[in-house]
């Protein structure tokens, strides 16, 4: 979901569109104003015509439909997420839905509790129902899961959420699913942004008002019956939860699941439990940013909880808090997965299972689903891959995936995307089953490292000011790949030069030395304007229990990887 060239489409670093600004024509600009159906981004365009640089950012692009949808700031004009922007998008999904044999089907439409999602998602319900589809429009502020799990559960040949997940307050998007509730790939993106653009007023686009009906409000129901039946063990040994919301829409219904199974000692933080779409304790709302999460650990503290748990704000992600011997830390999205994965497998049904990664998410899971006779898929960046990896009928059903982002689908067969509230439950389920043996989650993955290895795994990124600057770094890194990082001499690989269904514009350092193996992945942003660096170190546990500590081998490896990302962003 980005505000850039789609997939697909020609952009020398395949990342965000860096455009050149240029003042708009006063007739381009008078143009949109007339188009407007809202009087409120009427007003303000017309506020801010004697401001050409404002104007010229509001005119420098028209806002794309990329990966999985739209996504940018609240704002009047073509480059912003308004009424107007909304209407175009939901008029070309819908002539786009109908050219692919669709006209009249089921759509589901949901909403987030962000900055313009009401009137956004008002707009998409009236002009699909306008089109002639059967619209679901959820009542209330909702996750997204529950999108993707209604468009899934009703066979919808669509799901719409009205979101823009972690991003800035400022910011909000428009998030489409497929049949099955996928998120959208190319051309399918392609062919929609095309339609966008036909020349139509968006005023003289048609709205027709509905109202909820039984299936909207029984949706929600049903999730959370759904949510029972995943696998959670006893519910003896009770467990203490600390849970925020992040000012988002999970609150509550993450509440509802946990209590169902049977998770009831939940301490909030208050201050962040009622949606804001102004979001006032957190300067960016994503539990991975740097004290996003400190007031749920100062909360999980004070109660002495087992585990906390961080939704972001349209709670398709969770990340984990627990305690340490030097106070609580949060687990990176990666040893999150590890759990997930061991758990996962060892409560399923018998038969082949399928977990998926991406291409920049740590190795561990793989290596625990292959020790667990599972088949490992590795895709590209984001849930539009994962949720596919099993779509080759030689591959088997797909158990779990997960990417280092802390997105997880642990229950694919029900939410074909990253679901934390669900997540959320699995999570507990660890912590409780891991309490009931008087160990916790730590000592969990301290067996994992172990049997394979410790893996210590650790992001970064650079920013870049543009296309010149982007071309600039990958092409010097193609043309004059290091040959050693962290003191270990590694082999370059272009991924852009694959010939398979990873082909991309990123690039793969590898290196192995005495009990030390690195992978180091880099590849530009497909969100915002910067180059990634993803680094992952593991080291062998040999002798531990003689003449090292697991604590010791950890270290290490924690300390590679920071030699590593160092020298990497230096050079």
């Amino acid at each position: 979901m980005r505000k850039s060239l789609p997939q697909g489409k020609t952009q020398p670093h395949g990342s965000v569109n860096c455009s050149v600004t240029s003042s708009p024509s006063s007739d381009s600009v008078r143009a949109w104003i007339d188009a407007d159906p809202n009087p409120t981004t009427r007003a303000e365009l017309e506020a801010v015509l004697a401001d050409p640089l404002e104007l010229s950012e509001r005119f420098s692009d028209t806002m794309r439909f990329g990966t999985a949808g739209l996504r940018g700031v609240v704002r009047a004009g073509p480059n912003g997420m308004n009424v107007a922007t909304v209407t175009l998008a939901t008029r070309a999904v819908g002539i786009w839905l109908s050219s692919h044999g669709h006209a009249g089907g089921t759509v589901v439409v949901g909403r987030d509790a962000r900055h313009g999602s009401a009137e956004f998602f008002a707009t998409a319900t009236e002009v699909l129902a306008a089109q002639g589809f059967d619209v679901v429009a959820l009542p209330d502020p909702a996750p997204t899961p529950l999108v993707a799990f209604a468009t899934r559960s009703l066979d919808a040949v669509a799901g719409i959420q009205i979101t823009a997940s972690h991003n800035p307050a400022a910011d909000n998007g428009y998030k489409l699913y497929t049949r099955g509730g996928r998120q959208i790939v190319g051309p399918d993106d392609i062919e929609i942004e095309q339609l966008m653009a036909e020349p139509l007023a968006a005023k003289d686009v048609a709205r027709l008002r509905i109202l909820p009906d039984e299936r909207a409000r029984r949706i929600r129901v049903d999730y959370l019956a759904r949510l029972s039946g995943l696998p959670i063990g006893a519910h003896e040994t009770p467990l203490r939860i600390a849970l925020t919301p992040m000012h988002g829409v999970g609150g509550s219904i993450a509440v509802d699941a946990l209590a169902g199974a049977g998770f009831t000692d939940i301490h909030l933080v208050e201050s962040q439990f009622t949606p804001d779409p102004d979001f006032p304790t957190v300067p960016f709302p994503n539990p991975e940013e740097p004290g996003a999460a400190s007031e749920l650990l100062a909360t999980a503290a004070t109660v002495g909880a087992d585990i906390a748990l961080a939704l972001d704000p349209d709670a398709d992600r969770v990340a984990v808090g627990v305690p340490a011997t030097d106070g609580w830390r949060m687990l990176s999205g990666d040893e999150t997965g590890a759990l997930l994965c061991a758990y996962l497998l060892a409560n399923s049904t018998f038969g082949p299972k399928t977990v998926a990664s991406s291409i920049v998410s740590g190795t561990l899971a793989a290596k625990i689903a292959q020790s667990a006779g599972a088949r490992s898929v590795r895709t590209l960046t984001g849930f539009k891959w994962l949720s596919r990896a099993d779509d080759d009928p030689e591959i088997p059903a797909l158990r779990y995936a997960f990417e280092e982002a802390i997105g997880h689908c642990v229950d694919p067969d029900a939410v074909r995307d990253k679901d934390g509230i669900s997540a959320a439950v699995v999570l507990s389920a660890i912590a409780r089953q891991r309490k009931t043996l008087g160990v916790d989650l730590l000592s969990m993955l301290d067996e994992l490292y172990r049997e394979h290895g410790a893996h210590h795994t650790s992001a970064r990124s650079r920013r870049l000011s543009g296309p010149a600057e982007f071309d600039a770094v990958m092409s010097d890194l193609r043309s004059n790949p290091p040959e050693r990082v962290a003191g270990i001499d590694v082999r370059f690989e272009d991924y852009a030069l694959r010939d398979d269904e990873l082909r991309t514009d990123a690039v793969a350092l590898t290196g192995e030395a005495d009990d030390v193996r690195l992978r180091v992945m880099v590849r530009p942003s497909g969100t915002e304007p910067k180059i990634k660096y993803y680094v992952e170190t593991i080291v062998h546990v040999t002798g531990y229990g003689d003449n090292q500590s697991l604590d010791d081998v950890n270290q290490r490896a924690a300390d590679l990887t920071a030699i590593a990302l160092t020298e990497l962003l230096a050079d």
